[in-house]
């Protein structure tokens, strides 16, 4: 690395035309300037500069050796500046991940606005109902429903939605027992749900499922085909108009809380700090 450092400084000596000029232009003394330089003459075994009070002159191993050292100095300052340009305007590939409800709803319609804010983003989305290994699969952003567990991620909360019990329009009221019970892959075969009332006693309702799926699309229209039951989140309820209804209008589910998890301990990158800040105000604002 030392090396490295030296050539730099040699190049913006014969740059700057001066050991002084340069150490103005880094911001180092003269001292240091002329330490690297003297290292460098050493380590190669030959003068590269010839020098008098007024002016310098290359020699002619000088000339050829500066010709590969700026080099260094020209990637140094375009990496830099690719850098600093990516801070003020987000861009590249950024990989995230979702359950497939929040998906549709939430995740891509945030990113497809920041896309024709910022045409430079290079977005993948992955819509999975089960939690993807962050490194095996290069997750860059998560967003998950409930905190993690794994002290690794850097997590943010990002707002909240419920689950509503949900079938056909016949099924309202009816004795929930007696109904099938369509289950996604996650929620595991028995399920529990305690329900609460504002007027009502509250109670538990436990099912075995009679039929499970591995994603939420597919459980979603088994519920809309009228054989079965199943949660779905109160903010895709909406959008569902009279296909399948709330079976216990009176009775809620507690609130499933939405997080932003990144493996970003420090120094998040701009893109990603920009979806979970535009994730959350959607959340805010008029998602729920």
């Amino acid at each position: 690395m030392n090396k490295l450092k030296q050539m730099s400084i040699f190049a913006h000596i014969v740059e700057q035309g001066s050991v002084s000029a340069a150490a103005e232009k880094l911001e180092l003394s003269k001292s240091v300037v002329s330490q690297h330089l003297k290292i460098l003459e050493q380590e190669l075994g030959a003068s590269l500069l010839k020098r008098t009070t007024r002016r310098q002159i290359l020699t002619s191993m000088g000339e050829r050796f500066y010709l590969s050292c700026k080099d260094i100095n020209v990637i140094a300052d375009s990496a830099w500046d690719m850098a600093k340009a990516e801070l003020e305007e987000p861009q590249g590939r950024i990989r995230i991940t979702a359950p497939n409800a929040l998906m549709d709803l939430l995740v891509a319609p945030v990113i497809a606005e920041l896309m024709k804010q910022y045409p430079k983003l290079e977005p993948e989305l992955i819509g999975d109902d089960q939690h993807l290994d962050f490194m095996e699969h290069d997750i860059d952003l998560a967003v998950r429903v409930g905190s993690s567990r794994d002290s690794n991620l850097k997590q943010k909360r990002l707002g909240e939605f419920k689950d509503v019990l949900c079938g056909v329009e016949s099924m309202r009221d009816s004795e929930l027992t007696s109904i099938p019970y369509i289950v996604n892959s996650w929620q595991g075969k028995q399920v529990t749900h305690s329900f609460t009332s504002n007027s009502e006693q509250d109670f538990v309702y436990q099912q075995q499922a009679s039929c499970t799926t591995n994603s939420f699309h597919s459980c979603l229209a088994l519920i809309k085909s009228g054989v079965g039951i199943g949660v779905i989140p109160d903010f895709y309820l909406h959008q569902l108009s009279d296909e399948v209804v709330d079976v216990i209008p009176n009775f809620q589910l507690p609130t499933n809380t939405v997080y932003a998890l990144t493996p970003f301990a420090a120094n998040t990158p701009t893109a990603i700090k920009l979806c979970v800040q535009a994730l959350e105000d959607r959340l805010k604002n008029d998602f729920i």
